[in-house]
């Protein structure tokens, strides 16, 4: 199972590519070491997902009844914003042109871990999606805890 926590501050190239921090490329499966799954973030980032993980949702969202047009239309939307990349030898990956318009990615990329998955952020977007304070992150903390 992967494991990734913590954030970094990582730069794109002029082709587009991005190297990995260290951390995050040592917790990746050893199935994963060479390819992993991209793709456009629910919210304006990307999700990137070692391929033992991503197998984990492709499973339950294949499954699902194709012969309901409400599951066709979530399999379509879903696997369309998906894509494999390949890890070169320095651990660098290139985001699909489209990708980084989505994210709205330039030169600079926060890369956060999140347990199962990485994202990828703008840094400007990315401030939005966090709490103003520890307090409010205590309390929401404590509202998902008592609701256990």
């Amino acid at each position: 199972m992967a494991f990734f926590t913590s954030e970094y501050e990582c730069k794109l190239d002029a082709k587009g590519r991005i190297v990995l921090p260290a951390r995050i490329k040592a917790n990746l499966p050893e199935s994963s070491k060479h390819e992993l799954v991209i793709g456009l973030g629910f919210e304006t980032c990307l999700t990137v997902y070692p391929e033992v993980e991503f197998r984990k949702i492709y499973n339950k969202i294949a499954g699902l009844n194709e012969f309901n047009p409400e599951y066709r239309k979530l399999q379509r939307n879903f696997f369309r914003g998906m894509s494999v990349v390949e890890l070169d030898s320095n651990g660098r990956f290139l985001i699909p042109k489209h990708m980084l318009s989505h994210a709205k990615l330039d030169k600079e990329v926060i890369v956060v871990g999140m347990g199962n998955r990485i994202e990828l952020w703008n840094p400007e977007l990315y401030s939005d999606q966090l709490y103003p304070n520890r307090e409010e992150l205590s309390d929401t903390v404590q509202k998902f805890l008592d609701s256990e």
